[in-house]
């Protein structure tokens, strides 16, 4: 993301992880992690919106940790029809934050794969926020958000977004009662729209 960011490996289920971690001046209130896209899509964790939620998440005082998954950069192993990616995104929280507060967000297949996680983390882990975009709720079934975490949630889609019908988001959200922030005339990569995207995620992730 810039000069700063720390670019290194650790260890995963099925090899070496990719990460980037950037840092916010002073201390630190909070670990975000991000998810990002489809592996087979050219997903990775030099993807914009990625990038901007990472931002977001420094300029609220946060450590962003973004990653790749397997198969991906330089990490190892084969795509897992996210099985496997759960796996590698619990073994980063591992490694990089075995305690204390967690934010947790994701982009299309990394917010399915995030969701999935949070099975995992929660309530062992207090988890502070949740921000997911572009929820790939067509493509994977993605489980419901606990209820008590709900709250803490912010999911933004795109109005005219063609990979992920907002339709199919507002299924899965009408359910839980879970509040969808529409950008008016985004699609799924919210060209044009990143600036007002981070501002979203950074008013939702702010002190």
């Amino acid at each position: 993301m810039n000069a700063q960011t720390e670019s290194r490996l650790t260890e995963g289920p099925a090899g070496a992880i990719e990460l980037a971690i950037d840092r916010p001046d002073g201390a630190a209130s909070a670990m975000a992690f991000i998810a990002h896209p489809h592996p087979l899509h050219g997903g990775t964790l030099t993807n914009k919106v990625v990038q901007t939620m990472a931002r977001a998440a420094v300029l609220a005082g946060m450590v962003a940790v973004r990653f790749n998954f397997r198969g991906v950069g330089r990490s190892e192993g084969q795509y897992d029809e996210g099985r496997g990616e759960v796996d590698d995104l619990m073994a980063v929280v591992e490694s990089e934050a075995p305690s204390g507060p967690l934010v947790m967000a994701g982009f299309s297949f990394g917010s399915y794969v995030t969701c999935r996680a949070l099975q995992r983390l929660h309530p062992a882990r207090g988890i502070r926020h949740v921000v997911f975009v572009g929820t790939a709720a067509s493509r994977f079934v993605v489980p419901p958000i606990a209820e008590e975490l709900r709250a803490r949630a912010l999911i933004v889609h795109g109005e005219l977004d063609d990979t992920v019908p907002l339709s199919a988001v507002m299924d899965w959200a009408r359910p839980q009662s879970l509040p969808v922030l529409v950008m008016p005339g985004g699609g799924h990569f919210f060209h044009g729209q990143l600036p007002q995207l981070r501002e979203l995620v950074w008013r939702h992730w702010r002190p």
